[in-house]
């Protein structure tokens, strides 16, 4: 219980895909720089790629219940752009 009295919201299915998957698009990207040839590493970053979209689409999910602020999706489509 919170000091409000009020429990916290539960963890929604979203919330807990939207980890998963920015976990798993690590784990990928991980896995494309140690590979040995050029053909698997864009295997790699190609999957990696896939998991980012599908983690954005769980976090625009959160962001549309209020649960997530909207400036967090914003600054992390921020993180991809080249500098």
């Amino acid at each position: 219980m919170t000091e409000t009295g009020k429990k916290p919201p539960h963890e929604t299915l979203d919330a807990q895909l939207m980890r998963y998957w920015e976990r798993e698009a690590a784990r990928f990207d991980e896995l494309a720089a140690r590979a040995s040839f050029g053909w698997i590493a864009r295997l790699y970053a190609r999957k990696a790629q896939r998991a980012l979209e599908k983690a954005e689409r769980a976090r625009a999910k959160e962001v549309a219940r209020g649960r997530l602020p909207a400036t967090v999706q914003v600054a992390a489509s921020d993180d991809d752009s080249p500098s």
